[in-house]
């Protein structure tokens, strides 16, 4: 799957150091996979919710945070709309944004 930023990933785990491995390792799993369909995505991450449109919830570090990506099968790509705190993710409706 190509992967819609990395630097995403890199600006938040420099305001939350102990992200940083979880979120690297979602990254290169991510990125090594051929997802076709939500099953495939619940294959490499069991704990994946999907919110409708488009939009898939991924518990990272325990559930301490949450990253919502928008998966387009088709063309294997992934867009991070969204990475934050449990409680930053309670505020917003991520099948908006």
């Amino acid at each position: 799957m190509r992967i819609i930023a990395h630097r995403k990933i890199a600006e938040f785990y420099e305001d939350h150091p102990n992200a940083k491995i979880p979120l690297e390792e979602w990254y290169l799993k991510t990125k090594k996979s051929e997802w076709g369909n939500f099953a495939d995505v619940k294959n490499t991450f069991n704990s994946v919710d999907y919110a409708g449109n488009q939009r898939y919830i991924f518990n990272i570090k325990g559930n301490e945070y949450r990253l919502v990506a928008m998966i387009l099968f088709q063309i294997k790509r992934v867009y991070i709309r969204f990475i934050g705190t449990h409680e930053e993710y309670d505020k917003i409706d991520c099948s908006k944004i």
